[in-house]
């Protein structure tokens, strides 16, 4: 009757890891030749487990990767791919993350960048970091429609609530002069405070001139490039290197 009125109050209390830990040293002939302070201690750990791994579920949830299953550790380093291996081991610390700075990956298609980013979003999410993963031509086409119905505004300080913004298949299509304008606004709000990461086959010396107008090019360029981690990846399509079911790493 006692145990039953724990554990209710445990769940009441939403611990429950507690809870779980409890109910398995009840069970668990074992545990009774624990001292107190050892069995305390388990169910106090298999609590902040418990809630790490929640805050993972939620953070990766929110984040709606394009592939989350993409690791850091399942990353490939194939010769001709000009992948850097220590670099790739100092981003996975996520300092990257504390200092405001961006990770540029650039290359052809099929090279693995959309993938790679988001192994970098997952170590972010796994250290704590809220994340959103968001293709940059349905961004512009999002943040179109909240000019429309009045929402842009709160639309823009969301954005800038994120830790790490993914901005995949930079440079695929024109841009006119109401998309440039927003995209400065979103990384205007980002500099010096939160992350981007770009995905682009565009090469970083064409991007002045895909923006079009190069005061705007300029003032982006600035807010993005300067503190930014570029990653150019080479090589061929890793999709024909890999089978139908296989992520691209």
């Amino acid at each position: 009757m006692l145990m039953q009125q724990t554990l209710s109050q445990l769940k009441a209390l939403k611990l429950d890891g507690m809870a779980r830990a409890f109910e398995e040293q009840v069970s668990l002939t074992a545990s009774s030749s624990l001292s107190f302070e050892e069995r305390f201690g388990i169910v106090v750990d298999r609590e902040l487990a418990w809630r790490d791994t929640r805050r993972l579920e939620r953070l990766m949830k929110a984040a709606k990767l394009k592939n989350p299953q993409a690791c850091i550790e399942d990353i490939e380093y194939r010769q001709s791919r000009v992948l850097d291996q220590c670099v790739v081991a100092t981003l996975a610390g996520c300092d990257w993350i504390r200092n405001a700075q961006n990770i540029i990956l650039s290359g052809p298609t099929g090279a693995g960048k959309t993938w790679i980013a988001c192994a970098f979003a997952q170590q972010a999410c796994r250290q704590g970091f809220s994340v959103l993963y968001v293709r940059v031509a349905r961004l512009f086409e999002e943040l179109k429609i909240t000019h429309g119905d009045g929402s842009f505004t709160r639309r823009l300080a969301q954005l800038a609530k994120m830790d790490v913004l993914l901005l995949d298949d930079w440079g695929l299509q024109d841009l006119d002069s109401g998309a440039r304008n927003d995209l400065l606004e979103v990384l205007d709000d980002r500099v010096g405070t939160r992350s981007t990461i770009i995905t682009s086959q565009l090469p970083l010396e064409h991007w002045h001139a895909w923006l079009q107008d190069p005061t705007l090019a300029d003032a982006i360029l600035d807010r993005l490039v300067h503190q930014a981690h570029k990653l150019p990846l080479k090589g061929d399509s890793m999709r024909r290197k890999s089978k139908p079911d296989d992520g691209v790493a």
